[in-house]
């Protein structure tokens, strides 16, 4: 069921709809029980193993490999079920999850913190969707590249805040009490959701209704038949390789290659998320002006050029003139995928053709976050962190035979697709 919204004249200011605003409000709550989380579990490991890789990439691991399994599956019923309602559940288990794995912690061993990302992220897989379908309901279709642009100034903010907010909760109250404001964040976000609009009732023929498997395998073909989509899948995969082997061994830039302690890690982060909010900020006011596979690609060939250096640096200046660099054009790749999902894919099969894609990137980057222990024992970081780049840069080659499609402006319905 296509958008009414689209059809009108002329849409009004993002930031003044109620949807828009309750899902940044959503976020923002989310991404600080999120960023607590990470920085607790991560320098907690880092203390109980001193600073094994192995025991450190196995955070990633727990938080990345059920994305790999359930995107799939989430897809696919994030179609079939209510939006809202799924979203809402979805925080409030999350939320007793979290404090069922507390208890654990408390009573039981230190590996239990594992639990906290792999449970998370599973239900993760069913309300990240239903966002997707959510936001092609109730944003016009002009203004989906700005609303993505929207969303990524809000994730940069919490790059900057983030690792701060992580590593004071952490040092200050200790591991358990983080964790707690995990829990805590993920139940407000739930009560949050409530402010959403309706559900809007799609009807569904008798016959599909039952039919799981059918509409799980429509969801490949789908993406199989748009060339846009398939290119992009390509592309999620290379990146996919290259951001977990970078992204796992983010510590031991800071420990090696500047001979820093580990809590110098929240800088670099914070660098680069300032420049994200800013490229963020550039992006949504030149949205209407750049194709979104153009984006993509202009994002992976910086950051191509910006692993690189970041694996050969010695230079604290320069390591973080990069970072800056790097989060200045890093928008450029959220919101051009995110674009291309939203414009090429029709609202029925949004979460689909979202759990098709996503585990393609995400199963790539288990695949090398497992690797990454493996392979720091056998090569250099700058070898390893050269090999990340040129992986980034065929990703962004891969853009080229789709580079002058433009997007429809009613994407095809999955019969349409078939027909």
């Amino acid at each position: 069921m296509d958008n009414m919204v689209e059809h009108s004249p002329k849409a009004p200011s993002l930031l003044r709809s109620r949807f828009v605003q309750t899902i940044l409000f959503s976020n923002v709550l989310l991404q600080i029980g999120i960023w607590v989380r990470n920085f607790a579990i991560l320098l907690y490991v880092a203390e109980k193993t001193n600073n094994d890789p192995y025991a450190i990439s196995l955070i990633s691991v727990a938080e990345f490999a059920p994305i790999f399994v359930f995107s799939f599956i989430g897809g696919t019923f994030a179609d079939r079920w209510r939006p809202k309602r799924t979203m809402i559940w979805c925080d409030l288990l999350s939320a007793v999850s979290v404090f069922v794995v507390l208890l654990a912690i408390h009573f039981g061993s230190w590996e239990s913190v594992y639990l906290v990302a792999f449970i998370s992220a599973i239900l993760s897989q069913f309300s990240q969707p239903s966002g997707m379908r959510l936001f092609k309901q109730h944003v016009p279709e002009e203004q989906l590249q700005q609303g993505m642009a929207l969303f990524q100034s809000l994730m940069a903010v919490f790059m900057v805040l983030g690792p701060m907010l992580g590593t004071f909760a952490y040092s200050t109250f200790g591991l358990e009490a983080s964790i707690a404001v995990m829990g805590t964040a993920f139940l407000l976000s739930a009560l949050v959701l409530l402010r959403l609009p309706a559900d809007i009732q799609e009807p569904r023929s008798e016959a599909v209704k039952g039919q799981f498997r059918e509409e799980f395998v429509e969801g490949f073909r789908y993406v199989w038949r748009s060339p846009v989509l398939r290119m992009l899948g390509l592309a999620f995969i290379l990146a996919g390789l290259a951001v977990g082997v970078a992204q796992a061994l983010n510590l031991f830039v800071v420990t090696e290659r500047l001979g820093r302690e580990e809590e110098f890690l929240q800088y670099l982060l914070m660098i680069n998320g300032a420049a994200m909010l800013i490229g963020g900020g550039i992006v949504a006011m030149y949205a209407k002006r750049v194709a979104p596979q153009a984006l993509l690609a202009i994002g992976m060939i910086v950051g191509a050029v910006c692993t690189v250096i970041v694996g050969y640096s010695t230079s604290v200046p320069l390591t973080l003139v990069v970072q800056f660099v790097n989060g200045l054009v890093f928008p450029c790749i959220h919101i051009g995928i995110s674009t291309m999902i939203l414009k090429w894919s029709h609202t029925s099969i949004v979460g689909r053709v979202n759990g098709v894609l996503n585990p393609l990137f995400i199963g790539m980057m288990v695949v090398s976050m497992s690797l990454a222990g493996a392979l720091k024992d056998a090569f250099s970081l700058v070898s390893i962190y050269s090999g990340a780049g040129v992986l980034f840069l065929v990703g962004a080659l891969a853009m080229l035979p789709i580079m002058k499609h433009k997007a429809p402006e009613h994407a095809e319905s999955p019969s349409e697709a078939q027909a």
